[in-house]
């Protein structure tokens, strides 16, 4: 049973909002042009096609204008009338936030020590508790709905459950906002920019103006793809107008200083800091939190982004962070609008990971969101605000845009035999890499022909649904929804036992299709060698054992690839893997403690291969004190090669392989 927490908020909070993303990029203002009105002779168009085309001609918005909104929202998604994490429902994210409340941070649940750092004491998982707000309390972003209804005359019940409805509810709103703002209702996208950035419900203009400009963007580009809900919707791309970004200072909008942020001037971005507090444990002892002053990328490369969800709400999570006696990362990201929060500075260790060696060398990223509620979704406005930051963030810090180095929470490795099973498992199977990727420019495509020796796991995603259990209760199925995740057998069929995993179930337990279990699974982007090919399916090396999985030629679940793989060097029947890469006992120096070197459960066995990311030395970053003069990264000569091992990365000795070819 969980213990409580009050949550406390400094009373010196200090915030500044990026006002650089107010500013329209020269690449957002290319000419642009709405869709082309049809003839008056054409069919009137079917399906969600035409419930935009209706909606635009009731409420004399442009359809250009209409699509954009809704692709950047949803995708023109519906999801079944399932709310988003932050209330919003169907395509045009309509939110009505107390019908959808949540929060409990996934922090505050698992056995996941999220320091990871076995040289000081656990930090104990703690319950958020939070009231739910009432109605008045709620920023406008979370309450278009019953605003939509107001103008349109349309129930409330509808809006969340009929698409079309919804669609007409959100033109109802751009009207509105188009008159609010004095401005005609033109036939003019251009006109349009203010209302649009009205839509968003952000309260500063930084926020307000990057919105815009995406909605610009997605008209500019335009988009054609086919719903959750099979519909078929298209937005034509022209171009020949010139948006005005100046109605956005128009607004009344809140206008802050530039403050200390880290992000790129294509996002909105505030500095809501993480306390570096020195404060009494419950026993009277010296303690600190909720992070460790650093010197990165100086004193250790930052190599690594983790993705992580928040499995709360907005407001709880931010109070969650500025709890100096708890857990810190980077970044928040705003579900309703892909605002940014940022908490801790990239030179600083988070505490977010339950690795100490992870965190010491990332930057963590925290989504507004829930693994287990597939249809409690992510907007399409997060995705893309979070690829912003990432490619920016990997520019800056060198930082390859490839899975072993873009990773989520579930792929960062236990540290110990111990801490295995209570690792997190967020983002969960229902984040879209490969959509995530497609916007860092970086998809995952097939690089070499079928002797490569390599795979890089691809499925599509709309497409691939396996099935899971556990979103609500225990065992319960969960609703069937597109996946990034594939899972793997023992034998080359769909009856066969899922591998085990003998770190999650040391008692060599059955792995499962829970939500949360992640001991037989491969997720997009992931690369593995090739073990064996038996006609559909694909056998890999996972977990010292061949996993098979369903790979046809027609709909592949994974294409072919190439590059370097590990080995046991000659002779060795087996070698040990590790879940981080902690230095040789006799690279300490006097006064930091030695960290064992403890091997995981798991072998790397004679005969099998496994793709590897960086070579890296051994390393400790010693920060055990609110003073810093202690501090001090402890590097040795032992060197590891990081391994796609399972669905978690790991880390071998250089000198226990060796590395050869992929398809030698």
């Amino acid at each position: 049973m969980r213990g409580s927490v009050t949550v406390r908020t400094p009373a010196a909070r200090r915030r500044a909002v990026r006002t650089a993303g107010a500013l329209v990029s020269a690449g957002l203002l290319l000419p642009l042009l709405g869709a082309a009105p049809s003839a008056p002779s054409s069919p009137a168009p079917e399906g969600l096609q035409g419930a935009f085309a209706a909606a635009a001609a009731e409420y004399r918005v442009p359809q250009s204008v209409l699509l954009g909104v809704s692709y950047l929202q949803s995708r023109w998604d519906a999801h079944g009338g399932a709310p988003s994490v932050t209330g919003g429902y169907g395509p045009m994210h309509l939110t009505d936030a107390r019908t959808a409340i949540a929060a409990a941070p996934h922090h505050s649940e698992g056995d996941e020590d999220p320091r990871g750092d076995s040289s000081r004491g656990v930090l104990k998982p703690q319950e958020f508790t939070a009231e739910v707000p009432k109605d008045a309390q709620l920023p406008a972003r979370l309450k278009t709905l019953p605003r939509a209804a107001e103008l349109s005359g349309q129930s409330a019940e509808r809006l969340r459950t009929d698409p079309a409805a919804n669609v007409r509810g959100g033109a109802a709103l751009l009207a509105a906002a188009q008159k609010k703002l004095g401005k005609p209702l033109s036939d003019d996208p251009a006109d349009w920019y203010g209302a649009i950035a009205r839509f968003s419900g952000a309260d500063d203009q930084a926020t307000a103006a990057t919105y815009a400009n995406d909605v610009f963007a997605v008209i500019r580009d335009g988009q054609e793809r086919t719903t959750d809900a099979g519909q078929h919707v298209s937005l034509a791309a022209v171009g020949g107008l010139e948006p005005d970004a100046a109605q956005v200072r128009g607004m009344g909008l809140r206008k802050a200083p530039e403050g200390e942020t880290e992000c790129p001037p294509t996002v909105s971005c505030e500095w809501i800091p993480a306390p570096y507090e020195e404060f009494k444990d419950p026993n009277g002892n010296d303690d600190y939190g909720n992070h460790d002053l650093g010197n990165r990328p100086g004193s250790q490369r930052i190599d690594t982004i983790v993705v992580h969800d928040t499995e709360g709400r907005w407001e709880g999570v931010l109070n969650m962070v500025q709890d100096p006696t708890y857990v810190s990362w980077q970044y928040t990201l705003r579900s309703t609008d892909g605002h940014i929060a940022q908490h801790v500075k990239a030179k600083d260790v988070a505490w977010h990971a339950g690795n100490w060696y992870v965190n010491s060398k990332s930057i963590g990223l925290e989504h507004e969101g829930f693994l287990t509620a597939p249809d409690t979704w992510y907007t399409e406005a997060m995705y893309r605000s979070s690829a912003r930051l990432v490619k920016y963030l990997a520019k800056k810090y060198d930082i390859p845009l490839d899975r072993r180095h873009i990773i989520g929470h579930d792929n960062v490795p236990g540290t110990l035999p111990s801490t295995i099973a209570g690792m997190h498992t967020d983002p969960g199977p229902y984040w879209d890499w490969q959509h995530y990727f497609t916007l860092m420019g970086k998809p995952f495509k097939r690089t070499a022909g079928p002797n490569g020796g390599l795979v890089t796991v691809a499925p599509e995603y709309a497409e691939n649904r396996p099935e899971y259990t556990g979103c609500v209760k225990p065992g319960e199925k969960c609703v069937p929804h597109g996946s990034a995740a594939v899972r793997v057998h023992t034998e080359p069929r769909d009856d066969a036992p899922l591998v085990k995993d003998i770190g999650l179930r040391p008692g060599g337990g059955a792995s499962t299709i829970g939500v949360n279990d992640t001991g037989a699974r491969l997720s997009t982007g992931q690369q593995y060698a090739v073990a064996d090919r038996k006609g559909d399916w694909t056998a890999v090396w996972y977990l010292g054992q061949k996993a098979w999985f369903k790979n046809p030629g027609k709909q592949p679940t994974a294409v072919d690839a190439k590059g370097l793989v590990v080995t046991p060097k000659g002779g060795a029947t087996e070698v040990p893997v590790y879940g981080r890469a902690y230095p040789e006992k006799e690279a300490y120096p006097a006064g930091v403690p030695v960290q064992a070197v403890t091997p995981l459960p798991y072998k790397l066995l004679a005969g099998q291969k496994y793709a590897i990311g960086d070579k890296v030395p051994g390393e400790y970053f010693y920060a055990p004190t609110f003073d810093t003069a202690p501090h001090k990264v402890v590097r040795g000569k032992d060197m590891y090669y990081q391994v796609q091992f399972g669905h978690r990365l790991a880390y071998v000795r250089a000198a226990d392989v060796k590395v050869v070819r992929s398809g030698s």
